[in-house]
């Protein structure tokens, strides 16, 4: 009995496969790379926007996320944009407001623009359903705020990791307390003295003031400066409105930071 030849492949329908197969891969990378690319101009037009908006010397970060980002174009709305600016200083002689080192944050969600305004920078006609901004009060600006009273240097903040967080009646409704630890130091007569101040945090009227409740020093000779120091330490930090003009509902406490946090809807992407 004659053993059969095994049949050899077809090379032409081998190579025409593998040419199938890295032509889709190419075009994939192709559309990637133009959803990415087109997304990138979306958000250079938003930043241009938002320069002007938030008055800022320099362009923030702008990130549309979601992909495709394609789709979303077609469609018109834009699920969530982020809006990131560091070292922003904010005065108001007015309203008594002098802030040098603001982070400011701005979650957009559902952003409404066509296509062609949004790249032709016309965003006039622009409206964000939800905004949820926020402003971190770093500990450069505490100090420099302290130091109008009393000479403090080095100060830093965190929470209060010893107290426990009081139970809300509803768990979702916004924090209006926290409880901070600030350490630093100070000058005596001449002598440095390290101090660590535990209290709270309170939004009052949209701004946040510090109560301070215990002192610690490094040397208890000097519990009698404790009263003083307290009382230096009792700032009201007020950063005015948060982003798009949301009102502060919610404050916490971050290592090296205050966070004071609200919401805003309906409103436009630019002033009108």
């Amino acid at each position: 009995m004659t053993a059969q030849t095994p049949a050899r492949p077809r090379k032409k329908k081998s190579r025409r496969g593998k040419f199938l197969i890295v032509t889709v891969i190419v075009l994939g990378v192709l559309l990637v790379a133009a959803d990415f690319a087109l997304a990138a101009a979306g958000e250079y037009q938003i930043a241009q926007r938002m320069r002007e908006k938030l008055q800022l010397s320099e362009d923030p970060s702008v990130r549309i996320n979601g992909f495709p980002f394609a789709l979303q174009a077609l469609r018109g709305d834009y699920q969530h944009v982020e809006i990131r600016a560091s070292g922003v200083p904010v005065k108001d002689e007015q309203q008594g407001v002098d802030l040098r080192d603001l982070d400011v944050e701005a979650d957009l969600l559902h952003t409404r623009v066509e296509l062609a305004d949004l790249l032709a920078g016309n965003v006039s006609k622009a409206t964000i359903d939800t905004v949820k901004g926020s402003v971190r009060i770093k500990a450069l600006d505490l100090n420099r705020l302290a130091n109008q009273v009393t000479p403090f240097d080095k100060l830093s903040i965190e929470p209060d990791n010893r107290v426990a967080t009081p139970a809300q009646t509803d768990p979702a409704a916004p924090k209006t307390t926290a409880a901070i630890k600030l350490s630093g130091e100070t000058n005596v007569a001449g002598k440095v003295v390290t101090l660590t101040a535990y209290g709270q945090i309170a939004l009052v009227s949209g701004a946040i003031q510090i109560n301070i409740d215990d002192i610690e020093l490094n040397d208890a000779s000097l519990k009698q400066i404790i009263p003083q120091l307290r009382q230096a330490l009792a700032i009201k930090i007020d950063p005015g409105t948060l982003p798009f003009g949301a009102v502060p509902t919610a404050v916490e406490v971050e290592s090296g930071s205050f966070k004071l946090s609200g919401q805003i809807a309906d409103v436009p992407l630019v002033q009108r």
